[in-house]
């Protein structure tokens, strides 16, 4: 049995080897995203010629593919160019966050906190506790994927483990454990009113809440954290093998002196009066943080619209106290200086930026992304499948959509209206739907390029690799993408098979 195991991890090797070995050879990503965007300009034109459309099922009106090389075309792509690059979501978002995480990096804090937290913790527990911080970092939505990829990169390297393995395990954790956790947030918030309306339709009287999927997410998280373990020390790690690279910004042999540890205790102390403070404007009724109109905490509130500066601020504030005390910032010039630093290494990402927002633009305009997913959607529909089976080949085609749309509600907005009253038909649950749904929608988000974060964590790995290329970084995150694939398959499998519920008041079956 062990020389099974053991010949299947060699081929599995070998497949990482190939992808490595071929991605490689691609051109620099930058070139790339411009080669796609050349690309989809032509496919859009030859697609409005050959009259491609389909019919959304979100609203019945007919979607045609948009020829972008008209002249109508070529005006728009000109003069909302620049619109498109600073609008680009990820471009903000990761700018202020970096001056938080990198200020807090460049004083040093980092390495104090992780001298006393994690080089004296039990070293078998690292990777569970990344997996799990990054699976519940989705509570704080697009924050996550700014904060812990880089974060656990840096953890890895303190421990002489491989940097780019702990990018990837945060990043994956982040974005294929996007189905999973413990608490329920914005994802389950935005999908249940789609599953509603979507529900009414053959049920006027069905009540989805955000809660539909909780067991079901719940129980995830406690799956996805030994997969994940797993497929960093047994897969990723020999893939990578030994990092020797020396990074002068980390050193983490030293002690910590008595003069940083006053001043890691003092910035702790902001911290977590910051954390009161954004208690107190939160928890009350009628708190300023809590939705004006409903008084909600989530849904719609000032709180989750100040996530990314409420990050910065939770770095940034505790970073100056340590910086002050421990003796790093003589003046406010010393501060500027190391802001300065802190987003000084964010030019790679900026150009990355600049032309995926222009390739992502084109494939939204033209339509094409939104056709194919709807030809997938009628296709499903079409081919006579029930049950158990028909709900996995709906995790595979939401997974495949998944690589050409990135956005979660985007897609369930085009696919609800037609698998929840088709489900329903079947007596299956819309709960069960839209698990089904977040399944595909996770298990490929670490792999497509078309999640703008991908482009962002690709350059954080340049800090450990400068010339790491696609390929390299690709055979990193497809073991994620596999097994997690597998898990979730054979979890949902059993769920259906013994007939667990979903979430409270949620089952497989609408009887």
């Amino acid at each position: 049995m062990e020389k099974n195991i053991k010949d299947k991890t060699t081929r599995f090797e070998k497949f990482l080897n190939f992808v490595e070995r071929n991605g490689n050879r691609l051109p620099d990503p930058v070139t790339l995203f411009v080669a796609f965007s050349i690309i989809i300009l032509l496919v859009s034109a030859i697609a409005s010629m050959l009259g491609v459309k389909a019919v959304n099922p979100a609203d019945n009106e007919t979607v045609e593919a948009v020829n972008l090389l008209t002249s109508d075309g070529l005006v728009k792509i000109l003069t909302e160019f620049v619109d498109v690059f600073i609008t680009f979501p990820p471009l903000g978002l990761v700018l202020v966050v970096m001056f938080g995480i990198g200020i807090a990096e460049s004083t040093g804090l980092t390495e104090s906190i992780m001298k006393v937290t994690i080089m004296k913790s039990p070293k078998k527990l690292v990777v569970p506790m990344i997996v799990f911080v990054g699976i519940m970092g989705n509570v704080a939505g697009d924050a996550a994927f700014i904060v812990i990829p880089p974060l656990a990169a840096m953890v890895f390297y303190s421990l002489n483990r491989h940097p780019l393995a702990g990018l990837a395990l945060g990043y994956a954790s982040v974005a294929g454990g996007f189905t999973a956790n413990l608490l329920i947030n914005t994802t389950d918030v935005v999908l249940v009113g789609f599953t509603q309306s979507a529900a009414e339709l053959i049920d006027p009287s069905y009540v989805a809440n955000p809660a539909m999927n909780y067991y079901f997410i719940t129980a995830s998280t406690v799956m996805l954290i030994p997969l994940a373990v797993w497929i960093n020390n047994k897969l990723v790690e020999p893939h990578l093998g030994n990092y020797n690279n020396k990074i002068e910004d980390i050193d983490l042999t030293s002690e910590i002196t008595a003069k940083e540890k006053k001043a890691l205790i003092c910035s702790m102390v902001s911290v977590i009066l910051f954390i009161i403070l954004l208690l107190i404007s939160l928890l009350p009724e009628g708190a300023p943080l809590r939705n004006p109109e409903t008084g909600a905490m989530i849904d719609g509130s000032p709180f989750m619209a100040s996530i990314v500066p409420l990050t910065m601020l939770l770095f940034f504030i505790p970073s100056v106290i340590y910086g002050l005390l421990a003796g790093k910032f003589k003046s406010d010039k010393d501060i500027v200086q190391h802001l300065n630093k802190a987003i000084s290494g964010m030019g790679t990402f900026i150009v990355f930026a600049l032309v995926a927002s222009q390739m992502i633009a084109f494939f939204n305009w033209s339509n094409l992304g939104l056709i194919i997913s709807i030809k997938c959607a009628n296709f499903i529909e079409g081919i006579g499948l029930k049950g158990l089976p028909l709900i996995l080949l709906f995790i595979l085609i939401s997974s495949l959509i998944n690589i050409l749309i990135s956005s979660n509600a985007a897609k369930w907005a085009i696919l609800s209206p037609i698998f929840v009253p088709m489900f329903m038909l079947m007596n299956i649950d819309p709960a069960l739907t839209q698990v089904a749904y977040r399944i595909g929608d996770s298990i490929t988000n670490p792999i497509t390029p078309m999640m703008a974060y991908f482009i962002m964590v690709l350059t954080f790995a340049r800090k450990y690799e400068s010339n790491i290329g696609i390929g390299r970084f690709m055979s990193l995150l497809i073991p994620y993408s596999i097994v997690f694939a597998i898990g979730w398959i054979i979890f949902i499998i059993i769920w259906y098979v013994i007939g667990i519920p979903i979430g409270p008041g949620y089952g497989i079956n609408l009887n």
